[in-house]
């Protein structure tokens, strides 16, 4: 039977989501969680997770109150540790205070973890339950929740395409496709990404630094280059900038498939093992047209601008399909305005 779960309880896990969310440039490798103790219909302490390697978001609560939290109730939002890592185990913490009730939103897909950390709470009394905004908790942590569930980041195709589908005209000049405001735009959504990835052919065309153009915000995605034909020698490029770490991807460190192409697959395996949750793909029509062709794009964001480029303009992808049974089709998520432009953000039906 579903767990009931009150208005209060609600807007307590709301919370905790919301503090969750301000972990995303600290947290690395690791989820953002957050975390609300209420007692006797007052919240008594909230923390989230800040710091890879550092206190999780449950620790950083209990310790506001000197991890006393007798009959109180915990709202996470990912199923507490159960194991000693970096820190501590949460689960044994969260027992050793005291606490009466602990609600989770979703279960922690982390095989050290897995369901045990809900044993432990379980056995050892306290009343657990799980699945209050469950769908949300999961989208905040989709990157971290792929990688454990596949090896793989969880990676968005961005585009800024014209009204005719047009990325670029056929000399290689983009400058600029959308306005303003939606180029403010794609500098938030970098923000959150823990790399950004191009191919060589728009490094050497765009010499692009790839960076963030934000103020205030002290943290640098790192910059990923597929580089199949180990193009990039000049070290005075912008991607090789101080601003940000960049990793080059050739055929000195990479598989190849059957053709001598870049396996695009243990790219994103090697980004894996280096604890890289999420990827904004950033390229041109040749890698999108790969990375589809592969099956590793997650989630599109495209923007449309209000204006017709022409026939002999570059396309958004190379995806060659001579008949309609071979489409593609997509499934729109949201869709908006931002300035004149249209935001989409769509995934590919399964």
């Amino acid at each position: 039977m579903a767990a009931f779960f009150s208005i209060n309880d609600t807007q307590n896990m709301g919370l905790a989501l919301k503090l969750a969310r301000q972990g995303i440039h600290g947290v690395g490798a690791n989820p953002m969680v957050g975390c609300v103790i209420e007692k006797n219909g007052k919240i008594i302490a909230q923390g989230y997770h800040q710091t890879y390697g550092e206190a999780h978001a449950e620790i950083n609560a209990l310790n506001q109150i000197g991890h006393q939290a007798h009959d109180a109730t915990l709202y996470v939002t990912l199923e507490p540790c159960s194991h000693q890592g970096k820190t501590p185990p949460c689960a044994q913490a969260i027992i050793d205070s005291g606490a009466a009730n602990v609600i989770i939103a979703t279960p922690d897909p982390n095989p050290l973890v897995a369901g045990q950390g809900m044993a432990i709470l379980e056995a050892a009394g306290i009343n657990v339950k799980i699945g209050l905004l469950k769908e949300q908790a999961i989208n905040l942590n989709r990157g971290f929740i792929k990688r454990m569930k596949t090896k793989h980041p969880f990676v968005t195709c961005k585009i800024a395409m014209s009204l005719d589908g047009k990325t670029s005209m056929s000399s290689g000049e983009s400058k600029w496709i959308t306005g303003e405001s939606a180029r403010k735009d794609v500098q938030n959504l970098r923000a959150s990404y823990q790399a950004i990835m191009t191919g060589s052919g728009t490094v050497i065309t765009d010499n692009p630094s790839m960076t963030l153009r934000q103020q205030n915000v002290d943290f640098s995605p790192l910059r990923v280059v597929i580089d199949g034909k180990n193009k990039i020698t000049d070290s005075a490029l912008n991607i090789f900038s101080s601003d940000a770490p960049t990793q080059v991807f050739n055929t000195n460190n990479t598989q190849t498939d059957d053709n001598g192409k870049l396996d695009l697959t243990n790219v994103l395996q090697q980004l894996g093992d280096q604890g890289i949750n999420s990827i904004l793909l950033e390229a041109g029509p040749g890698l999108i047209g790969a990375m589809i062709k592969n099956q590793l794009i997650d989630e599109f964001i495209i923007y449309t601008a209000p204006i017709l480029m022409g026939s002999s303009a570059n396309s958004m992808m190379q995806l060659p399909i001579e008949h309609m049974n071979e489409k593609t089709e997509l499934n729109i998520s949201d869709l908006r305005m931002v300035g004149n432009d249209i935001r989409i953000t769509a995934t590919i039906k399964s």
